[in-house]
């Protein structure tokens, strides 16, 4: 057995570990799209290595499509996670605030897909390279954004959105120096020297995805604490921004209105 594949089933254990936390500590019930990610990614991790191995010579096109999925349910994810960090205000956002949260992650999303490349790769491979650098650098901004305000959003470490955000962020970094080195050490010469740099580096991914998921472990088994409120200063800005956006699509509905008059 490689090292990659026995951290692919450290993998595999962990991840069954947290989908039982999950309905011990009934956090789906706070987070579901998130807790359905990860039942997501042990089936797909488990099913994936099984398929590849019982059909070899369509591996690509299935790590293509779980790549494609796993992105999908990651944009999903982070606004769910965006809407739990504004709970203490949610009553009084609009009702259509999680669809402008979906839309500034999509533009951030396809502003990093623009601003990454990954040259050098044929057809599919490119393109899951592309994908998965795109989701990595979201994943690291996201991670960046909430612990640099943190404060102001009056979460810390033992909150559920900042842990989620912190293992995300720190898979994410991992992945990403990797991708980069692969692409720097030009991975096409294909010399034996190169491959065994090559085995190594995806064994440190699959290790800091083993990482996360056991950090994830440790604080899932944890109780969380009751949600603190925001500073008055975030509180009154985030207020602000809800009531003139509010008070703007007000504006334009009053102004598509047929007006009465007399004759």
């Amino acid at each position: 057995m490689t090292l990659f594949t026995a951290l692919q089933f450290a993998g595999f254990f962990v991840e069954a570990v947290l989908v039982g936390l999950l309905f011990f500590r009934r956090i789906y019930k706070t987070l579901p799209l998130f807790s359905s990610y990860l039942v997501w990614s042990f089936v797909s991790d488990l099913g994936g290595y099984l398929l590849i191995r019982q059909f070899q010579g369509a591996g690509l096109r299935i790590y293509l499509a779980s790549a494609i999925i796993d992105s999908v349910f990651m944009f999903c994810v982070l606004i769910e996670v965006s809407m739990s960090v504004l709970k203490p205000i949610r009553a009084w956002l609009p009702g259509w605030a999680f669809l402008a949260i979906g839309l500034l992650i999509a533009l951030v999303g396809g502003l990093l897909w623009q601003l990454v490349d990954f040259p050098g790769f044929p057809g599919d491979y490119q393109t899951i390279g592309h994908l998965q650098l795109t989701v990595s650098a979201v994943r690291i901004l996201f991670f960046l954004v909430l612990a640099c305000f943190s404060q102001l959003l009056s979460i810390g470490w033992r909150d559920r959105e900042l842990q989620i955000a912190t293992g995300f962020g720190f898979y994410a970094i991992a992945s990403l120096s990797v991708a980069l080195l692969q692409l720097h050490m030009n991975q096409g010469a294909g010399t034996p020297e190169l491959k065994e740099q090559y085995n190594l580096l995806e064994a440190v991914v699959g290790a800091s995805y083993d990482c996360s998921l056991i950090y994830w472990a440790v604080c899932f088994a944890q109780k969380v604490p009751e949600r603190r409120e925001f500073t008055p200063q975030m509180q009154k800005f985030l207020l602000a921004v809800a009531g003139n956006a509010r008070t703007t699509r007000m504006a334009m509905t009053s102004s598509s209105e047929p007006k009465s008059g007399r004759r």
